[in-house]
């Protein structure tokens, strides 16, 4: 059993109405129609998106390709969320060589992970050449006072102001922003606090 910290998901020790547990899941939602092909799921945690996903679009996913750098976390994942189309790798996200030992994918998804890293910049360069030509990426992250700036959430060295989050993919042929609100996925509106942004992107 993996302990719960308050930033891991793990829904089966989680209240079926725990609102982080429902807005995890809608990424998912959300992100489902993009979904073709090979997949990688980049910081999966427990493996429940992977293993939604692959059941989600079994007819449109060829093969899912779920990382974490948490071995413990893997293993859980490898237990509860067992799919046939899913197979779970140990990886950090920031490594260079990632893309050289994972290949090209057609989608990637990588929700709320960030923000957790100090170099997201060579994050995003590593999705982008693991990204094949009219690939989609679909990308999360929460929204704060910038980068380098501290936060109060223990797991995240910092969070991204919506302009810095847009600027992490101009090197992409089309960006979509949407913007999270619970369990709901839309452009801004006036006099709305967003804390969530997502960004659709096709290379």
């Amino acid at each position: 059993m993996l302990e719960w910290t308050g930033e891991r998901i793990i829904p089966k020790q989680m209240k079926p109405t725990n609102g982080m547990l429902l807005e995890h899941i809608a990424r998912y939602y959300f992100a489902a129609p993009y979904v073709k092909g090979r997949v990688l799921d980049i910081a999966c945690g427990t493996g429940y998106g992977s293993h939604m996903t692959a059941k989600e679009r079994k007819r449109e996913v060829t093969e899912i390709v779920a990382v974490d750098n948490d071995e413990e976390t893997l293993r859980y994942a490898k237990r509860e969320y067992h799919h046939q189309k899913v197979t779970y790798v140990q990886g950090d996200a920031t490594d260079s060589g990632l893309p050289e030992r994972l290949g090209l994918f057609d989608t990637i998804l990588s929700f709320e992970t960030i923000e957790h890293l100090k170099d997201d910049r060579t994050f995003t360069d590593n999705l982008y050449r693991m990204l094949k030509p009219g690939g989609i990426l679909v990308l999360s992250s929460p929204f704060g006072r910038g980068r380098g700036m501290p936060t109060s959430e223990p797991f995240h060295v910092h969070q991204l102001t919506p302009s810095e989050f847009e600027e992490l993919f101009t090197g992409f042929a089309e960006v979509d922003i949407y913007y999270q609100r619970g369990v709901t996925f839309e452009k801004p509106r006036d006099g709305i606090r967003y804390f969530i942004g997502v960004a659709v992107c096709r290379k």
